[in-house]
């Protein structure tokens, strides 16, 4: 396979490799989208953090990288890795983020290519503190829907980006999620079909709010969305992209003074939160956002706690 027929945009190491590394890097990327059904966006990251480490191999190693040098690697060269990342004033969790991309890589060397390296196992990430999702207000969800399509140029683009945030709100649907829906997913009755992570489907209940939504938007829009066309378009007539969503969310922080937190992601996380301090129960919560082990579902208690603990700490003060 000649380096030329390898899509190499997001792999900036790949010239440190040695053409039986490429090979492998190629059938990897193949794997992850074809077997594993990981988004193209994971794709991408992984495929980024791998090139950083091929490139400090060069460098450290002062050769070109072979499958024969990523077997041999040693628990010491794993960790100037991490060390030189550190370095580089990364955050932990980006740190972390790229072990965990090379921990990828070795497995599937390990499983399919028969290529292994008992070292990488023995390495640990940064300890990464603990977080909890920071959704917004009630108040400050709805005011993130009423104001979002004020700053668009266009009104199509307006109920576009209206019919976005209320899916991300109102079915707890990933960006990624949302963005991927094409002509044919529109609903046609109460619910919706979501395909999320490793092709995992899942059936969201659809407001008639947001049926009502994503009607006007198709109205409005001025290309023609058919089957097989993508569901939300951009100013050009290709597939939105999360990054102009995540524009117009700044635009709205900025306009309503809310935190830096409170990003399109947020918005799912709202979603959970405020079904939790309603009474919804942990399973239904986890089957619509489509978490395949309820641990990512129960974080959402801890939410709950803190808000309710905060209103507390409020009241006990007034008092």
């Amino acid at each position: 396979m000649a380096r030329n027929d390898i899509d190499n945009s997001d792999i900036m190491g790949l010239a440190c490799l040695t053409e039986d590394a490429v090979i492998c890097v190629t059938r990897w990327r193949r794997y992850l989208t074809s077997e594993r059904r990981v988004s193209a966006h994971t794709v991408q990251a992984y495929s980024r953090d791998l090139g950083d480490f091929f490139a400090f191999l060069q460098n450290y190693k002062g050769t070109d990288v072979s499958t024969s040098l990523l077997s041999s690697l040693k628990i010491t060269d794993f960790r100037a890795f991490l060390a030189a990342r550190r370095g580089d004033n990364l955050a932990a969790q980006s740190v972390a983020r790229a072990l965990s991309s090379i921990r990828n890589f070795y497995r599937y060397l390990a499983r399919v290519e028969g290529i292994e390296n008992d070292a990488i196992k023995a390495i640990q990430g940064p300890k990464l503190p603990h977080r909890v999702p920071r959704p917004l207000t009630e108040n400050g969800a709805l005011s993130v829907i009423e104001t979002i399509g004020d700053f668009a140029t266009d009104d199509w683009v307006a109920a576009r980006d209206i019919a976005v945030i209320l899916l991300l709100y109102g079915c707890g649907l990933r960006i990624g999620e949302a963005l991927a829906l094409n002509g044919w997913d529109i609903p046609k009755a109460d619910s919706m079909r979501i395909v999320g992570k490793r092709g995992k489907e899942r059936i969201v209940p659809l407001l008639p709010i947001i049926h009502g939504a994503i009607d006007t938007y198709i109205h409005l829009c001025p290309y023609g969305i058919n089957g097989q066309s993508p569901l939300f378009l951009g100013v050009r007539g290709g597939r939105l992209g999360a990054r102009a969503v995540q524009a117009a969310m700044q635009k709205v922080r900025a306009a309503l003074g809310l935190p830096d937190s409170a990003t399109p992601h947020a918005l799912r996380h709202s979603f959970a939160t405020h079904l939790l301090s309603r009474g919804g129960d942990l399973r239904t919560i986890q089957e619509l956002l489509g978490h395949a082990d309820l641990r990512a579902t129960q974080i959402y208690t801890e939410v709950d706690s803190a808000r309710l603990k905060e209103v507390y700490d409020k009241a006990f003060r007034r008092a």
